[in-house]
Order: structure tokens, then C-alpha cells, then sequence
């Protein structure tokens, strides 16, 4: 049972403090009073009913105010329970924002740009799941918290930039952050999706020790890396080289993420422009989504109009029996 109004609640003391100055004034003798030594004869005879019952209508007449206070603080119940199976994940994405992001290397814009709009369009199709943005450089930082209403998370994700954070790549506390959100939720229920374009180099946490956290819970990180691609320039020599612009991902640097990926159970994908981008997050989609059950309560029940009922006929009970069988003389 729960009160809507549970503040009317504490109307009921007027009752108890009347009830308890009833009972106090009742075991003290009158102050004034006249002796009949001759009656003493009287104590031995039997009190008749109705003086049993004497205090009958002042106990009614508090009974009924009491439970015309509990109504007004609206007292409900439960219905049934329904149970309700739901199809559902819960993700939480973890961008990098360090100033490596800035690289022109994914046009239009530069990577954060390119990877904020990916996000934003991955989010449409995320209908029904639970969903949160973890954005970190040098440390981590929560910036949407699990929840369904993606258009809330939509317009923080398009506030993301870089300059935000102190610059570093904090990749093994950005996983631990998003294991907070996800601790407390079912096992094989939860995913980490991790874009970034450098190896890691600030936090106190290590990748390998947040990706053993991570499947200590049994969520799964997908990495994403994101790296320019070759491209080719002719030398002033006429010998066609190959340079790379932007900062790339290094071999270590992938078989970081290649370990984060496997030790818990997703996957590594490397994206060199927009469209595979794109492409891998559309893969990431349709990610598994197992079934849970809910007990639901989906209606409550009033209880108030029982009460002033009660109340009110209690009441009318005390005032008939005050002017009938209780009556007394001034």
C-alpha cells in the first residue's frame, strides 16, 4: 500500500492527543466533589450495560475522524501484477575527444565531427534500449547516463567537443566509467562501445585491467579505431612514396584494442573513413538482445471512498448513540 498525499498523515495526532487527554482526565478525580458515605453499598452492585459502554461513542467518534484523515492522504494499492517480457540492451558509448581528434583525414569536418554524427544516427536505431555517453582525453567523464529518452542523449552528444577534458587518452578509466553504469544491470545484457584513435596514455586504470573488469560483469566491449589511410604523393625525385598525413594507429596500438575486444567477448574494427564508419556501426546494430521478464503493476487502486465511507458512518453512529442510548443529562 502506498499514500499519495502522505502529509495529511500528520493530522492524525490530533486524534491521539484527544484520544490521550481523555484517558489522563479520566484516572484523575474531580477536582470538586461531594461524599456520600452512605452509598458506599453501591460499589458492590453490577454497572449496567450501558455504563460498560459509556465511552463507546467518544471511541467512534475518534475512529471515524482518524480514517477520514487517512483519506485524505489517499491510500492505494497495487492491482496485479502483469508480467511483461521486453527485448533490450544496454550500451553505453565511449568517445574520444583528445586533441588528436581534431585530424581532417575524415571529411567532411575532422574525426570527433564524423564520429559525433555516426553516434547520433546509431542512437535512432536504438529504439527501446538503454543508452548512455561516456566521452574521455585525459580522464573520463560521464555526460548522459543510462536512459531511454535518446533525444535527450542526441542533443548532449551534439554539445561533445574536444577541449573539454585535459588531453590524454584515458582509455581504461573511460571502460571502468562505463562499467559503473552498466554493474548492476544482467549479466550478457550490456555492451561498450568504444571509439578512439589513440593508444592509451593517462589514468591510473590499465585497458587490460578494465577489460578483465568488464568481463568479470560480462559485458562485452566492442573497439572501434579510428586511423588515416595511406596516401600516395610523388617526391620531387619523380618516386612515388607513401606518407601519412594524420596521426595512424600503430600495431600496438591495435592489438590493444584487438585485446579488449577479445578478452571480453566483442569485437575490433578499424574505420579509415566515414563510410566504414558508418559501415561498422551498422554491424555493431543489430547487436544480440536477450529477452527479460518484468513484473509490471499497472494500475492502483483508490481506497479512499472505503474510508470516508467508514469514517462517516462511524460518525453517524457516535451522534445516534449520543442522543439515544448514551444520552446524558447536562
Amino acid at each position: 500500500m502506498r499514500f499519495v498525499d502522505p502529509w495529511f498523515l500528520l493530522l492524525l495526532l490530533a486524534p491521539a492527543w484527544l484520544g490521550l487527554r481523555g484517558w489522563l482526565a479520566r484516572r484523575r478525580p474531580p477536582a470538586d466533589r461531594i461524599a456520600f458515605p452512605a452509598l458506599r453499598f453501591a460499589r458492590a452492585a453490577k454497572p449496567t450495560l450501558r455504563a460498560r459502554f459509556h465511552r463507546l461513542p467518544g471511541v467512534l467518534g475518534l475512529l471515524g475522524a482518524s480514517l477520514l484523515i487517512m483519506a485524505l492522504a489517499r491510500p492505494q494499492v497495487p492491482g496485479d501484477a502483469e508480467p511483461t517480457r521486453v527485448k533490450s540492451r544496454n550500451i553505453v558509448l565511449a568517445l574520444d575527444i583528445s586533441s588528436s581528434m581534431k585530424a581532417a583525414d575524415f571529411q567532411p569536418g575532422n574525426r570527433l565531427s564524423v564520429a559525433r554524427l555516426v553516434l547520433r544516427e546509431f542512437l535512432k536505431r536504438r529504439e527501446g534500449d538503454l543508452m548512455g555517453l561516456v566521452v574521455f582525453a585525459g580522464r573520463a567523464f560521464l555526460q548522459a547516463p543510462l536512459a531511454t529518452d535518446l533525444s535527450v542523449l542526441d542533443r548532449l552528444a551534439e554539445q561533445v567537443d574536444i577541449g573539454l577534458l585535459p588531453d590524454g587518452t584515458a582509455i581504461g578509466s573511460a571502460i571502468t566509467l562505463s562499467l559503473n553504469q552498466l554493474k548492476n544491470l544482467p549479466r550478457n545484457a550490456c555492451a561498450i562501445v568504444l571509439i578512439t584513435d589513440g593508444a592509451n596514455n593517462a589514468g591510473e586504470i590499465s585497458p587490460v585491467q578494465a577489460a578483465e573488469a568488464a568481463r568479470a560483469l560480462g559485458v562485452r566491449v566492442h573497439t572501434i579505431g579510428l586511423s588515416s589511410a595511406d596516401t600516395f604523393s610523388v617526391a620531387l625525385n619523380g618516386v612515388w612514396t607513401v606518407r601519412n598525413v594524420n596521426a595512424r594507429l600503430s600495431g600496438q596500438d591495435e592489438a590493444v584494442l584487438k585485446d579488449i575486444a577479445t578478452r571480453t567477448g566483442g569485437q575490433f574494427y578499424k574505420a579509415t573513413d566515414p563510410g566504414m564508419l558508418g559501415e561498422v556501426m551498422k554491424e555493431i546494430d543489430p547487436l544480440e538482445r536477450i529477452e527479460v521478464q518484468i513484473s509490471e503493476t499497472r494500475e492502483w487502486h483508490e481506497l479512499f471512498p472505503i474510508l470516508v465511507g467508514i469514517g462517516l458512518a462511524l460518525l453517524l453512529l457516535e451522534t445516534l448513540l449520543a442522543v439515544t442510548w448514551q444520552r446524558r443529562l447536562p
